[in-house]
Formats: C-alpha cells, structure tokens, sequence
C-alpha cells in the first residue's frame, strides 16, 4: 500500500493540476512497481511561502531577495 506524500507552495494549483499529479503518481507508481491503484494513496499538502524555508529564509523573502 504505497503513501505518497507531496508537498507544494500554496500558489494557486487547480483542482485540475491536482488531480494530474495524483493519477500521474499512481500511473508511475502501477508501471514502475505494480503497485495496485486502487491501494495507492497520494497526499496533496499545500504550504503557505512563510511556512516553506530554503537558504536560511522562507520563499518569501527569499524570493525577494533574487
């Protein structure tokens, strides 16, 4: 029963570009492992940018800083 964990930046990601990276988590998960899609879950956690921190800073004020 595979677990798939992904975490995003909370930027607007459609309910559309959602649902592509769960089938396309299962897809690969079925071709590369035959996994059974039907136990394979896959989690979707959308992260605030001041939540989110890469070189010391959140995104951001890492961001504003480029």
């Amino acid at each position: 029963m595979p677990y798939v964990n992904i975490k995003i930046t909370n930027e607007g990601v459609t309910r559309e570009e959602k649902a592509q990276l769960i089938k396309g988590v299962t897809d690969l998960l079925q071709d590369v492992l035959g996994k059974d899609p039907a136990s394979t879950y896959v989690v979707i956690d959308e992260v605030d940018l001041v939540d989110w921190g890469v070189g010391g800073l959140n995104v951001e004020e890492y961001r504003s800083r480029l």
